[in-house]
């Protein structure tokens, strides 16, 4: 006998807010400024740019499966072993690798309460449930992180250096972390912005891979490398959690185009080093220019700021939102991160900075 039933979804599914990325248009503007999804203010390397179009005539043939030459090149440059080293399709891809691999129903995923959402929205996925730490200053918490972990916790999630809020643990307390924590649970190090980060104390994560079998560091070629649109990051593992992602990822997850730019992009360091001198001349001076307006900041060591505007309605982050983009402004609203009083601005050319700290310094203006 039929049923008349519905399918049903998995449980955990009906309770996700769908990911609702920064706002890319205006109605009515064809260009506008585009400052809420912490993309590259230079874009792509030239060579990534040529080897991307050099493939046009060869996308009717399927992608080498394990992305060789693309492991091999980054295992070159950041002297790792290839065979640890696992591409996906972005960063988030690795991330439901990870949950799909390591968690599921009953199991519990923790991670620092102003973290990326998808580490949430991925636990709800698979049927886990997420636990968020509460931070200190906008930074995350090692012992109340370490306070929340129980017999059914089976990740840990930081982002480090940590979006939204920029923010960022040194490599002791990396390390603090990790000892911690039991040799059952992995720790996820997400280090999407580690190439811009300038501070002696950081580490992205390659130290505790080495040394330990429970730690995965993430990495992307969506921020720096300004390869976004292409859908590409990489994991560094232990050889077993490697061998795990490798037997549940797609056969064909990385694109023939993207493993080429990515190739070209890694070996283009004059290409990294102009996009790091920019970003740490010009967020050091958008920094200074939010100061000077009377908006407090949390100090940032990725390619965005995180300013606070003031509660009252003329000067709110919603009204400053709004007159940005008055101004063909785009910038991230926080309220899905619980942080409704914040914009997101990440740092885009010098000009487009200019006119974002003018349109700033006419909205602060005394009304």
């Amino acid at each position: 006998m039929a049923s008349t039933m519905p399918p049903v979804p998995r449980p955990g599914i009906l309770e996700i807010a769908p990911y609702v990325g920064g706002e890319a248009r205006i109605p009515g503007v064809e260009r506008p400024i585009r400052l809420a999804s912490n993309e590259s203010a230079l874009g792509p390397s030239p060579k990534a740019m040529a080897a991307f179009v050099a493939l046009a005539s060869e996308i009717h043939r399927y992608p080498e499966g394990s992305a060789e030459a693309l492991r091999e090149a980054i295992g070159q440059y950041h002297r790792l072993d290839p065979g640890r080293i696992v591409c996906g399709a972005g960063s988030d891809e690795l991330i439901a690798l990870l949950l799909r691999s390591y968690a599921g129903p009953g199991d519990e995923v923790l991670y620092s309460r102003h973290g990326f959402l998808i580490y949430s929205i991925g636990a709800l996925s698979v049927g886990a449930t997420p636990i968020a730490a509460p931070e200190r200053a906008l930074t995350a918490d090692v012992d109340a992180l370490l306070e929340r972990v129980t017999t059914r916790t089976r990740i840990v999630f930081l982002a480090n250096p940590n979006n939204p809020t920029g923010t960022y643990l040194g490599a002791a307390e990396l390390a603090r972390l990790h000892s911690g924590l039991p040799s059952s649970v992995v720790l996820a190090i997400d280090a999407a912005y580690a190439e811009f980060v300038n501070r002696n104390d950081y580490e992205p994560g390659i130290r505790l891979v080495d040394r330990a079998d429970n730690v995965v560091m993430l990495r992307t070629f969506s921020k720096i490398y300004a390869l976004a649109g292409l859908r590409l990051g990489w994991a560094y593992c232990p050889p077993a959690i490697a061998d795990v992602l490798n037997r549940v990822r797609g056969p064909f997850n990385v694109s023939t185009p993207a493993i080429a730019a990515g190739i070209a992009a890694v070996e283009d360091t004059e290409a990294l080093a102009r996009a790091r001198a920019h970003n740490d001349r010009w967020q050091p001076w958008f920094s200074q220019q939010l100061a000077a307006l009377g908006l407090p900041l949390t100090p940032s060591v990725g390619n965005f700021v995180l300013p606070r505007f003031p509660d009252e309605p003329a000067h709110d982050a919603d009204a400053a939102f709004a007159f940005l983009q008055s101004r063909h402004i785009l910038t991230r609203k926080l309220g899905s991160y619980g942080l409704p009083q914040y914009l997101r601005i990440t740092i885009g050319t010098g000009e487009e900075m200019e006119k974002v700290a003018a349109a700033l310094d006419e909205f602060m203006a005394p009304r």
